[in-house]
């Protein structure tokens, strides 16, 4: 049934969350094992590590979470990151809203990707605006203890990530709004929507056909068209094996 909704459609979107990037062994850091461990190691819970308060306030601990516990340089997509790749180069999918920040649909391939929280693999001086990348950040001789510095001008150089206390780039918003309204087919993947403002986005998809792939039951499960509460990854390598991709 899923393979025929989304061979039916004309416009499918695929809107995903953390369960999408952690089978690429990426943790998920608001489960419960995560909160407990960050709360034991550094002091604090995640949502203050990763304020706007606490980046300008704590920097150096701030970066040290950031570093140990949000980038993975060694990560690589999985099957459910591949698999979309393949769905939008044959045509069958127009766009990715992700609320992940690793960056990992760009490198299986994907193209049209909408970061609702931007991007670790983006760094930019608060002061003169320079960009660095990732890499950039891991190198001792450009940090003053965990904190990176500008080689311009000396400024704190910070992800291009959302954080708590900070809104959503708007351009992105209304480009995923505009993705999602104008869908006829949405999937949506590796995420319990209950995490706002990201999960208030389902309220513009005004198309008939609903797809929820979660592990865990959502919200919107009883006004799906087809629920799966499996592994990502086996469903759309399912779907692909299907469609002879």
């Amino acid at each position: 049934m899923f393979v025929d909704i989304i061979s039916d459609s004309k416009d499918v979107v695929f809107f995903g969350g953390a369960g999408v990037s952690t089978e690429s062994n990426i943790p998920d850091f608001r489960s419960e094992k995560g909160l407990f461990s960050v709360r034991e190691v550094y002091g604090y819970l995640p949502e203050e590590l990763l304020s706007y308060t606490f980046f300008m306030e704590e920097p150096d601990l701030f970066f040290r979470y950031y570093k140990e516990n949000l980038v993975f340089l060694d990560a690589r997509p999985n099957v459910a990151h591949v698999a979309l790749a393949k769905l939008e180069k044959s045509g069958f999918l127009s766009a990715v809203v992700t609320q992940n920040v690793d960056g990992l649909h760009q490198l299986a391939g994907s193209v049209n990707v909408l970061e609702l929280h931007g991007s670790n693999h983006r760094q930019y001086c608060v002061s003169c605006g320079m960009k660095y990348s990732l890499d950039y950040i891991f190198s001792s001789k450009n940090c003053e203890g965990f904190v990176p510095k500008c080689r311009v001008c000396g400024g704190v150089v910070r992800p291009d990530v959302v954080l708590y206390e900070e809104s959503l780039d708007d351009s992105v918003v209304q480009l995923a709004i505009s993705v999602i309204a104008g869908a006829d087919c949405l999937i949506v993947g590796g995420t319990s929507l209950v995490v706002y403002p990201a999960a208030g986005f389902l309220k513009y998809f005004k198309g008939e056909k609903l797809v929820v792939i979660n592990k865990s039951e959502t919200v919107y499960d009883n006004q799906a068209t087809v629920v799966f509460h499996e592994s990502i990854g086996k469903v759309l390598s399912g779907v692909m094996e299907q469609l002879g991709l």
